[in-house]
């Protein structure tokens, strides 16, 4: 049986007419405010773990490894003995293992882009800056958890802080927020290059002789004088040293100061440029 064109469209209109009271006729919902948007995004992140548990293994599998290799390989001939190395180190890994992680919010916001999912965010009635926000609050928990997981593995092995459960909870906490301002130079290398791969490689070359070049694994007074002079002023050094200094109870307030001036320094730089770029991709 065949339909009348002009029957046809007198449906269409009459179904559209009948979308448009039903619309009309329930209030519009609220505008997301920008906080909400960015927490959504942040639980989005978070929520990918659920559908790609293989995410974790970073956060969980790597600093295992860490821990286990440079404890049990380099204590006996460094220390003397793992047990005293162990309490030296473990500090040291919790910082290197926490800014390694930080490489992966570049990969994050590069895949987004690479796939068309900034694009469909772009269009959506939200603060703009949200996704980027919200993605490295979601990254934030992530290093919560791989810190936990040193933490937990180190206290097992026998490293006994003297500062005690208040003393650890502040170092992961100074942790952390570094690792969040850091955090917004690889979100903007994220939007500079042009796959995730080139990212992971350009961040990893970045930040392993920056973690290996400080006082993660050993003293710098034992390192040749031009090495022991870059060592010193390392930022990723001072942040281990005020680790160190907080877990036992002995902390240096100028490490803590120069700690929090150097991510708000890093923070005030590059979480605007990420933005402005985010924009233009």
């Amino acid at each position: 049986m065949s339909i009348n064109p002009a029957q046809a469209d007198i449906g269409t209109a009459a179904d559209e007419a009948a979308v448009r009271k039903a619309i009309s006729s329930t209030a519009r919902p609220p505008r997301a405010g920008a906080l909400s948007a960015a927490l959504a995004f942040g639980w989005r992140g978070m929520l990918k773990v659920k559908h790609v548990p293989e995410q974790l293994l970073d956060v969980t599998i790597t600093p295992v490894m860490f821990v286990l290799m440079f404890t049990y390989i380099f204590g006996g001939a460094i220390a003397g003995s793992t047990r005293e190395y162990l309490q030296y180190i473990l500090p040291g890994i919790l910082v290197m293992s926490v800014l390694f992680t930080t490489v992966y919010s570049g990969v994050s916001i590069n895949t987004d882009l690479t796939k068309g999912v900034a694009d469909r965010f772009r269009s959506l009635p939200i603060w703009r800056p949200a996704p980027l926000l919200g993605a490295l609050l979601g990254d934030a928990a992530r290093y919560l958890a791989n810190g936990a997981v040193i933490l937990i593995l180190g206290y097992a092995l026998g490293f006994r802080p003297g500062a005690g459960l208040p003393g650890v909870v502040a170092a992961l906490g100074l942790v952390v927020l570094f690792a969040f301002a850091l955090s917004w130079v690889f979100t903007t290398v994220g939007l500079r290059l042009r796959s995730p791969s080139a990212v992971m490689n350009a961040g990893f070359m970045a930040i392993f002789p920056l973690t290996f070049l400080s006082n993660v694994f050993v003293g710098p007074e034992t390192l040749p004088g031009p090495l022991e002079a870059f060592v010193n002023i390392n930022p990723i050094s001072t942040l281990a040293s005020a680790s160190r200094g907080l877990m036992e109870g002995h902390v240096d307030s100028g490490d803590v100061v120069i700690v929090l001036a150097v991510a708000a320094a890093v923070t005030l730089v590059f979480a605007p440029l990420t933005s402005r770029l985010y924009r233009r991709s």
